[in-house]
């Protein structure tokens, strides 16, 4: 089983393709955020500082994340593989993911870039509504998954909502910054002949047997 990464713009079905891959091949989901939400928790030096960071919405040092991560991959539950989420963020992490990794002795494994079109994208981010009670998914600009009543759970019958960032000049923004700080990374690990494509503009279940296949061969 090869370690896996997941590229992806935002609304992508980065999450959801990782969670399928978790549930197929019992892997762990390796998680920057829960490494930081945990690591909160502690009473410890490193614990403090992690919580008041991320209580003051600032970022942790790298230096901090780099740590941290380096402590999570080295766990047995890894030596089988493990899916790598929200990390890294920018080029200059990719290369010292990659120096965490031959430390470990570790392979990249698979990168899976998500291929979209944007304007797909900006209509799931602007479409999106969610159910207050069952949180249940649906999308209005979308004939296969819009409510059968507007503003109201298929499922449950509770009330839909719109989340605050989900509109379109936050969707832009979110998306040139994917741009601007995620290509350096694709390319960089299409120089190392370890990226894969996918195109992520179909159902969920077609994107995963494409994935599936990657991951598999």
């Amino acid at each position: 089983m090869k370690n896996i990464m997941f590229i992806a713009p935002p609304a992508a079905g980065k999450g959801t393709q990782a969670e399928l891959v978790v549930e197929k091949y019992h892997i762990p989901h390796i998680s920057t955020g829960d490494i930081l939400r945990e690591i909160a928790k502690e009473d410890s030096e490193i614990g403090q500082y992690v919580y008041e960071t991320l209580a003051s919405g600032k970022l942790v040092k790298d230096e901090i994340t780099y740590q941290l991560i380096e402590e999570r991959l080295a766990r047995d539950d890894c030596k089988n593989g493990y899916i790598i989420d929200g990390f890294p963020r920018n080029i200059e992490q990719a290369i010292e993911y990659d120096k965490i990794l031959e430390k470990l002795g570790y392979e990249v494994g698979n990168v899976i870039l998500i291929n979209i079109d944007e304007k797909t994208l900006e209509k799931r981010i602007t479409g999106r509504r969610i159910c207050e009670d069952c949180k249940s998914i649906f999308n209005i600009n979308d004939v296969a998954s819009a409510p059968k009543v507007e503003s109201v759970c298929d499922n449950c019958g509770g009330k839909l909502y719109q989340r605050n960032d989900d509109n379109l000049e936050s969707f832009q923004t979110r998306y040139q910054m994917y741009k601007e700080k995620t290509e350096p990374i694709i390319d960089h690990y299409r120089e190392k002949n370890v990226l894969k494509e996918v195109n992520g503009d179909d159902t969920v279940e077609n994107v995963f047997k494409r994935v599936d296949a990657i991951i598999s061969e």
